[in-house]
């Protein structure tokens, strides 16, 4: 039997984040419910076909109305809104680990440009987008931000720690930074540390021509694989949206989806 695409859990977390309906008006075409038009969403999420190319038989509307609701309620802060709320539900079941987090980039091809895009050096000077993630030790993924593919690594690094919010959940303070950062050796920077100690944060930063890839990867392979697990959602291994704040919310809920299903354990 198929699974669900939109699971009851989790529209259970979705549905109270949503912004309220518009009135109904007389006549007209029925509105598409929430739970349908979410289904098409992350059914092109996954599947990576272009919205057009939506199947009718599932009762998802068209791919314009599934565009529509996605950019809509991306503008509402749903989606950011879904990522702070599972991770507030990961801390308070003691599933999020803040003693190491680690941090990398890696960058996809753009096929329309637009903005938060660059040449590729690794792509021949191609279009594309680079992908900066912040985990914790098990790669949950924490804060994400995207740059044109030609930004260095270390760039973003003070934005992606400032990224993080607080995550609530348990008794006491919300935590917001993490214990230790791991980096590989595109981070071997002074300011990249001293951004660290402003933080009260402890860098454990690879440097260039000491430590060896073995070692450096014993701590951060949880990143390569978060990195893997968000291209597995076949819209998020190319991006094909010309408009960043789509390609954005895209990636925001591929996010949420790593973190629902670190979740679904607890069920």
């Amino acid at each position: 039997m198929a699974k669900k695409i939109v699971p009851d859990e989790l529209w259970n977390i979705v549905e109270p984040l949503l912004p309220p309906e518009p009135p109904k008006h007389e006549g007209g075409r029925p509105r598409i419910s929430n739970r349908a038009a979410l289904t098409g969403i992350l059914f092109v999420l996954k599947s990576g076909i272009p919205w057009e190319m939506l199947p009718q038989e599932m009762g998802c509307g068209s791919g314009v109305t599934c565009w529509r609701r996605l950019r809509d309620w991306h503008d509402a802060g749903v989606w950011e809104k879904l990522h702070q709320t599972l991770l507030s539900h990961l801390q308070e079941a003691e599933q999020l680990d803040w003693d190491r987090a680690c941090m990398d980039s890696a960058s996809i091809k753009a096929k329309k440009k637009g903005s938060a895009t660059g040449p590729n050096p690794t792509d021949r000077g191609r279009p594309g987008t680079k992908r900066h993630l912040l985990t914790d030790r098990q790669g949950t993924p924490l804060a994400v931000v995207l740059s044109g593919a030609n930004m260095h690594d270390s760039i973003p690094l003070s934005v992606l720690l400032d990224t993080i919010k607080p995550v609530a959940g348990r008794s006491g303070r919300p935590r917001q930074r993490p214990t230790k950062l791991h980096a590989d050796k595109a981070y071997d920077f002074a300011r990249c540390r001293r951004a660290c100690r402003r933080r009260h944060i402890q860098a454990r930063i690879a440097r260039r021509g000491v430590e060896d890839t073995q070692r450096l990867g014993r701590h951060r392979w949880v990143v390569e694989r978060t990195f893997a697990w968000l291209e597995q959602m076949r819209r998020l291994a190319t991006r094909y949206e010309r408009r960043t704040d789509i390609h954005y919310a895209f990636t925001l809920i591929g996010c949420s989806l790593i973190c629902f299903n670190r979740l679904k354990r607890q069920f």
